[in-house]
């Protein structure tokens, strides 16, 4: 069964990215690509600032671009990807839901709201059950699923390790965010080189509250939020991707450096196409792992940590994740993956 999808939004930054992942699947077909209304009517080759690391796929290129309107997508498309700016998402994805759209969202709005799922397919993939509960609620034949934040989804993984072997009592964690994080005008030169910037605008926040969504657990009828006190200090460094983490987490029981690294490697993964075999890459250099070296392990998806030491009521330790594939558009096209593989299409 092929699936035939569509891309919101998809002459950004996360939209090329999400093209170029979606063109080979072997389960999706592109069959609608929309953008803002300067751009409609165009063939999408005319229309996108193609940035990304290789070329547009042939069979998208002379794609004609519609405006971002249920109207202007064709009915028989399943599913969306949307990598729309949250203030348009806000208004827009709602829409597409309510005209029977499925959407599979990257874009900020809504990714706490409390029928709204927010999911790490290896992580909560049970939370993709919340859509009944929204279907229900908001009267809706589409959906609208979520998936967090960049930074976020770079600590969760290693933080329901610990917290499934431990439990987790508070968080601290501070940033090294790529620049390719902010989208291609999000940064100047002029800005990030030679330089370090210590605050990303609301990024805190979104860390904070996603990652206790992301860690709690579903009952059926709610997402019962992780109870661990999280605090975030987010920096944009001028590496391209890849945003590097350093992670202090308290523990409820007695932890190890070693105990923590174990259960990280041993955390299991999910027999999805775009998830990696090892969810979890552990390094036991010090000095591991890097953003040059590392943020492409497994096509990009794999999260990769290290560093691990031992702090007076818990473990400290580094991670990382390729921000706009594991963090951002990846991210989605997995999720468009649990959609299919629970019925949802």
């Amino acid at each position: 069964m092929t699936v035939r999808v569509g891309v919101l939004g998809a002459t950004g930054a996360v939209g090329q990215r999400l093209i170029q992942l979606l063109d080979p699947h072997s389960e999706f077909e592109i069959a609608a690509l929309t953008a803002s209304e300067d751009s409609a009517g165009k063939p999408y080759r005319q229309a996108a600032k193609w940035r990304a690391d290789s070329p547009i796929p042939d069979d998208v290129a002379e794609t004609r671009v519609t405006a971002t309107d249920p109207s202007a997508v064709p009915d028989d498309v399943d599913l969306l990807f949307s990598s729309l700016p949250s203030s348009i998402g806000e208004q827009v994805e709602p829409r597409f839901c309510e005209a029977g759209y499925v959407v599979s969202s990257n874009s900020s709005n809504a990714r706490t709201a409390a029928d709204v799922p927010l999911v790490i397919p290896e992580i909560n993939a049970d939370h993709v059950d919340l859509l009944e509960v929204q279907r229900d609620e908001r009267d809706w034949d589409g959906a609208l699923l979520k998936n967090p934040n960049c930074s976020t989804i770079t600590m969760v993984p290693p933080l329901a390790a610990i917290d499934e072997a431990y439990g987790l009592d508070s968080i601290r964690v501070a940033t090294l965010q790529a620049v390719s994080g902010a989208g291609y005008d999000g940064v100047t030169s002029m800005e990030i080189i030679d330089n370090a910037i210590p605050h990303i605008g609301g990024e805190e926040q979104k860390m904070e509250a996603e990652s206790r969504k992301l860690l709690g657990t579903f009952d059926g009828a709610e997402v019962h939020w992780h109870g661990a006190d999280v605090a975030a200090s987010c920096n944009r460094i001028a590496t391209l991707d890849g945003h590097l983490e350093n992670v202090w987490a308290d523990t409820v029981e007695e932890s190890t450096a070693d105990g923590v690294a174990r259960a990280m490697a041993d955390l299991p993964s999910i027999d999805l196409p775009s998830s990696p075999e090892q969810l979890i890459e552990v390094f036991e250099e010090p000095e591991r792992p890097q953003p040059r070296l590392d943020r492409n392990l497994d096509n990009g998806m794999a999260v990769s940590a290290g560093g691990f030491r031992e702090t007076t009521d818990g473990v400290q330790f580094n991670c990382l994740a390729h921000n706009t594939l594991r963090g951002a558009a990846g991210a989605s096209v997995l999720n468009g993956e649990l959609l299919l593989e629970n019925g949802y299409l």
